[in-house]
């Protein structure tokens, strides 16, 4: 004779119920943060100006282990009550005196290996700055600051390197889209001057008559009534950024 087995009951509680008062206050009152690691954050602010007629980028000289004597991208760990932008503004007005300036979010970069100190993940930034605006000072961390070309970088630490190419790259595919170019000229400018930052940051010559068609084209530039002499050369138009084609 064959035993029949008895069947357990269906569950009928909801796993996907919600947390009732009294439960969520048991969970707050024994939660514990210490079981959890927690990762370093740091932000690493690019900092890039035009110099020369070419694109530069502040690096500072690591004084201190790890990677002591080599250069890095400027940058620190975030304060417990910072949020990042606060952390990234606070470092680019240590090197450079400036906070109020274009600055942008590039990427997170969270490869384990990335720091011999440990868990270190950080949040990378670049600025554009006019070079009439700066005033470079290394901090305590650094034992100087130096401007390179964007193109001919020396040997960094961490994984600088990798994070300076993911933000040319970055740069050059918004060139085509935003007037982000702008941002390292003064108000006024000559059609030179603006083709001079777009070659820059392309890193390759540019037809000047194709260039300024497909500029003027555009309508995002504004033609003032003012000139400027260059060198031997008849003066130059001014141009001003025209805020209305972005409307």
């Amino acid at each position: 004779m064959t035993r029949k087995t008895r069947e357990a009951p269906a569950d009928t509680s909801d796993n996907h119920a919600i947390d009732t008062p009294e439960a969520a206050e048991r969970a707050r009152a024994t939660y514990d943060a210490s079981k959890y690691e927690r990762p370093s954050v740091t932000v690493d602010v690019i900092i890039l100006t035009m110099r020369e007629r070419r694109l530069m980028i502040l690096l500072i000289k690591r004084r201190h282990w790890p990677c002591e004597g080599m250069w890095a991208i400027p940058g620190g760990f975030v304060g417990p009550d910072e949020s990042l932008e606060d952390a990234a503004r606070r470092e680019l007005e240590e090197e450079t005196g400036v906070s109020d300036v274009y600055l942008e979010q590039l990427y997170t970069f969270g490869d384990p290996g990335r720091d011999p100190r440990g868990r270190v993940i950080t949040v990378s930034y670049y600025a554009l700055i006019r070079s009439d605006e700066l005033r470079v000072r290394a901090d305590d961390d650094a034992a100087e600051a130096e401007w390179f070309p964007a193109y001919q970088l020396p040997s960094l630490a961490f994984d600088h390197d990798h994070i300076l190419s993911y933000m040319l790259q970055r740069l050059r595919a918004k060139l085509e889209y935003t007037t982000i170019g702008f941002q390292l000229l003064p108000d006024e400018f000559t059609l030179s001057e603006l083709q001079e930052v777009y070659e820059a940051i392309l890193n390759r010559r540019l037809d000047k008559r194709n260039f300024r068609k497909k500029l003027l084209a555009t309508g995002i530039l504004e033609q003032t009534l003012e000139t400027r002499k260059v060198g031997q050369h008849r003066p130059a138009a001014l141009y001003r950024f025209n805020p209305r084609a972005e409307k």
